[in-house]
């Protein structure tokens, strides 16, 4: 046969998927960026903000394995131990992980510049809202209700527990068009400020958007931004668009007020019969 036929989706996007801090809330994805380097420096082995933030998007405890696992780490805990760091270690850093980081998660839950806007913007089109994360459940009923009192209230939410795999897993996604009962996958997108964010959307099969200004990929405030010289803000605006783009991002913008107009784009591609 000389010709083979092939269903095609013309139609708008149905759905977005957001991530929480660093993309919606946080600006500069700080809570549990903080939490990770106490609980190493309670093990007596301090770790900087930078090796903090390396795995960030993954599930909680995946999170702190992968940063025992880096070999600066590993060579400061056997210096104080006398030997690597090891499963026991892992899950005792988890268990201390989870009360610090809830007591300090409503410190961190203002709303991103633009965000409410946006959201207005998504149900405008007749999007529907979903979310996922890193954190675990009992952590997101925490910042589901700050974010109730911003204003802010997804259709749906999936944590990384709630599911078989974390990030980059495409597990919250699927869960999360089963649970907005969207389809095709191309008709939606997902938005998120972290390399495993554009991973999860990738391989869930749908278009992403990484956001590179308010996020984890900066880590810094907003005000720090703002009185950053410009040409430092160049630089390190330039880095964050390089690592998301060569993770696979399809588009990666500043911040999540710069989505409607890529989401314009995305539906012009859609309409052409393209593919994430």
């Amino acid at each position: 046969m000389d010709f083979v036929f092939q269903r095609s989706y013309r139609g708008p996007l149905k759905g977005i998927i957001l991530d929480w801090a660093g993309t919606t809330l946080d600006y500069g994805c700080f809570a549990p960026a903080v939490v990770f380097v106490e609980v190493y420096k309670r093990k007596g082995v301090p770790i900087t903000i930078e090796q903090a933030r390396e795995p960030m998007g993954a599930h909680k405890k995946v999170h702190i394995r992968t940063i025992a696992q880096s070999e600066a780490v590993e060579r400061r805990w056997h210096e104080v131990f006398g030997r690597l760091p090891n499963e026991e270690d892992v899950e005792a850093m988890f268990q201390d992980f989870v009360p610090l980081q809830l007591a300090c998660l409503a410190d961190y839950a203002d709303l991103i510049p633009g965000t409410l806007e946006a959201l207005a913007d998504f149900r405008a089109r007749g999007m529907k809202i979903g979310s996922t994360t890193g954190y675990t459940t009992e952590m997101m009923a925490v910042l589901q209700e700050e974010a109730k009192k911003r204003g802010y209230v997804p259709d749906s939410s999936v944590c990384a527990s709630q599911v078989p795999a974390g990030r980059p897993y495409p597990w919250m996604c699927l869960q999360n068009a089963l649970n907005l009962q969207v389809f095709p996958m191309e008709s939606l997108v997902k938005v998120g400020d972290t390399l495993p964010d554009i991973l999860e959307g990738l391989n869930a099969g749908i278009w992403t958007i990484g956001v590179a200004k308010t996020g984890n990929e900066m880590g810094l405030t907003e005000q720090e931004v703002s009185t950053l010289d410009d040409e430092v803000l160049k630089r390190k605006l330039a880095r964050a668009y390089q690592r998301m783009y060569a993770t696979g991002a399809h588009y990666v913008v500043d911040g999540i007020s710069n989505v409607p107009d890529v989401l314009d784009k995305i539906n012009a591609r859609l309409a052409r019969g393209e593919r994430p």
